[in-house]
């Protein structure tokens, strides 16, 4: 049972089973370590928070102090510290003191760039759905 409409074939599947070994070796050379892909699924889970993506497209122009965050997300300063603690466990951003003040930053390019790329994919893929008629900023299209 295919679990879709009655009569509608899986187009997005393979019709007949056949691996081919060669790529599959291929591919499993290509992939990290079993840790390495652990911690990178938890920086993505991570950034899976629009409040956490809206910190680091801030971050991205300046850094930015905690009651300057609070300011920008319209939230308290306790549950920016909150967000900002959780992006410092993956080491997406840094603080440094001054005085009584704590200014956060990107904890590197890599960081920046993996933003700027995110958000790129988003916008040239916007509206993108095989077949199906999407809203794209304010008009409705035809896509397929």
């Amino acid at each position: 049972m295919s679990g879709g409409p009655v009569g509608r074939k899986d187009t997005d599947r393979c019709e007949i089973h056949y691996v081919n070994e060669v790529r599959v070796r291929s591919a499993r050379k290509a992939l990290s370590p079993e840790r390495e892909i652990l911690s990178l699924a938890e920086a993505f889970r991570t950034l899976g928070d629009p409040t956490r993506v809206k910190i680091l497209q801030a971050l991205s122009v300046e850094e930015l102090c905690v009651c300057d965050l609070a300011k920008l997300l319209g939230v308290s300063e306790s549950a920016t510290s909150h967000q900002l603690r959780v992006l410092r466990s993956q080491r997406l951003v840094r603080y440094r003191k001054e005085g009584k003040m704590a200014f956060y930053s990107l904890d590197d390019a890599h960081i920046d760039v993996l933003m700027k790329e995110a958000s790129r994919h988003v916008r040239e893929g916007a509206g993108h759905v095989s077949g199906r008629t999407v809203r794209v900023r304010g008009s409705v299209e035809s896509v397929g």
